[in-house]
């Protein structure tokens, strides 16, 4: 009968010796604390760029800002966009820009004008706060 209770005692220890070496050694981080991995100037310039279209959703801990449909000014057309500022770095592959009509995808032109028009806004942006 002791023997069978050491095997037990063993085999338990055994057991949570092995799920404590599972555990990765640092507590998950609160929600409250993440830090924001995203270059603020490309999301700022994203948001005011894009500001005739109606946000959807932003999340700055993603980086994904979506939005409905809208027609710029002067335009008869409606454009719904995606962005994903994917990097800190103020670098234009730091942000991807995706463009849909009613009809489907834009032009690879028109991204690329929008993404060029963020990409200003942003260093217009750093140089107003004086970042450089």
């Amino acid at each position: 009968m002791a023997m069978l209770l050491t095997k037990r005692a063993f085999l338990s220890v055994a057991l949570i010796g092995a799920l404590v070496a599972c555990g990765s050694g640092t507590p998950p981080t609160p929600r409250g604390a993440e830090s924001v991995a995203v270059n603020r100037y490309l999301w700022a310039a994203s948001l005011d760029v894009l500001s005739f279209l109606p946000v959807q959703t932003a999340d700055p801990f993603t980086g994904v800002i979506t939005t409905g449909f809208g027609t710029p000014p002067g335009s008869g057309r409606a454009y719904r966009a995606t962005v994903q500022v994917k990097d800190p770095a103020m670098d234009a592959r730091s942000l991807n820009v995706s463009l849909l009509t009613r009809n489907g995808p834009v032009a690879v032109e028109t991204e690329r004008a929008v993404t060029d028009a963020i990409l200003a806004r942003a260093r217009q942006l750093r140089i107003a706060d004086g970042a450089l």
